[in-house]
């Protein structure tokens, strides 16, 4: 099995460092499921490297759940189109991937609107930049995508074509461990 011990290191100060987002959760408890799942190390070890800082933040079903906590969206994951449907669609000026292909990679999921909506209880993220969310089968089937940002001390969700792709638009995952 591959030396996890600098990622350990990294994800114990961050859970230290970040108390409120896992109230009642001991890193105990959270290193021991990850000892017993390489894959979902990996995982983590991709999301540590593309810029997601990631750290837990709740507990459901039995599964502690690691989201993307860098204060903007991971630098490693932006300017990326929505899904390949929209990067194959593109003729001209097409970006190096999808956000939905790179997660895969990644072996996460998106976030959609509701955990995103979560993550923000638990800070300010994406206050200069901006990410996909995983977005309705209705408004992808007309061509569009969903995104979201945290401006004026409010989270918006807005609506953009998924060919679309910009500097400071990323996308932040979660890893159900």
């Amino acid at each position: 099995m591959k030396n996890f011990q600098d990622l350990f290191d990294i994800l114990q100060i961050r859970f230290e460092k970040n108390m409120n987002r896992h109230k009642g959760l001991k890193w105990e408890d959270v290193q021991k499921k990850l000892e017993v799942n390489p894959k979902k190390l990996e995982s983590l070890q991709k999301m540590e490297e593309s810029g997601g800082e990631p750290d837990v933040v709740g507990f459901e079903n039995g599964e502690f759940l690691f989201y993307d906590c860098s204060s903007e969206s991971p630098k490693e994951r932006r300017s990326f189109c929505y899904d390949q449907e929209a990067l194959d669609k593109r003729k001209e000026n097409k970006p190096k991937n999808s956000a939905t292909e790179f997660a895969k990679s990644l072996g996460i999921e998106i976030l959609n609107e509701e955990e995103y909506r979560h993550l923000q209880t638990l800070g300010e993220f994406d206050s200069k930049t901006s990410s996909w969310l995983e977005t309705p089968e209705k408004i992808r089937k007309l061509g569009g995508a969903i995104f979201g940002d945290y401006r004026f001390g409010t989270v918006f969700i807005y609506h953009n074509g998924a060919e679309s792709y910009y500097a400071a638009r990323g996308f932040r995952g979660v890893l159900r461990v």
